[in-house]
């Protein structure tokens, strides 16, 4: 296996991991915000019965159909949230590998450079899709819970990669 290979299916695996650990982020604030749903439950969209309602996955989802001329159904939106929002962390881990492999290093501060990126990046294609509002639109504190996500994120996708990069 080339090590472009290998890195890019290291970085999936980070990827996969930092997507829980950002999700235990926003289940900790669901939680202390009053809400009562097991975790499963929350993870897997549970109570989604359609686009309008759903997460910005679910959205971005329906958006890339619909200009495409996929009609998506409302019974659709739980399963394409699932699915889009751990493709993109997966896919972002890709990346953070493929960019580890290039630049030679396992250095875990790469991660959170992955994970700005990748929080910049939803606020530069996401309002185009109609998903997201303009970044300027956001007060401070929603930007910060965010982005704050997305760094958990990239600590345990670098401190993962670090690690599974190591083991032979």
């Amino acid at each position: 296996m080339s090590s472009l290979v290998r890195s890019a299916l290291i970085g999936a695996v980070g990827g996969a991991l930092g997507t829980l650990a950002m999700d235990l982020v926003w289940y900790r604030r669901f939680l202390k915000s009053g809400g009562s749903q097991a975790f499963i439950d929350w993870e897997t969209s549970d109570g989604t019965d359609g686009y309008e309602e759903a997460g910005a996955p679910a959205r971005t989802a329906k958006a890339m159909a619909d200009m495409v001329g996929v009609d998506l159904p409302d019974s659709s939106a739980r399963l394409a949230n699932n699915v889009v929002h751990w493709v993109t962390g997966i896919g972002w881990g890709k990346a953070h590998g493929i960019a580890a492999d290039a630049l030679s290093t396992a250095n875990p501060l790469l991660g959170i450079g992955t994970a700005c990126v990748a929080w910049a990046t939803s606020y530069v294609v996401l309002p185009k899709l109609g998903v997201y509002k303009s970044i300027t639109e956001y007060d401070g504190d929603v930007l910060w819970q965010d982005l704050s996500a997305h760094l958990v994120f990239g600590a345990v996708l670098g401190g993962a990669y670090r690690i599974l990069s190591k083991s032979d």
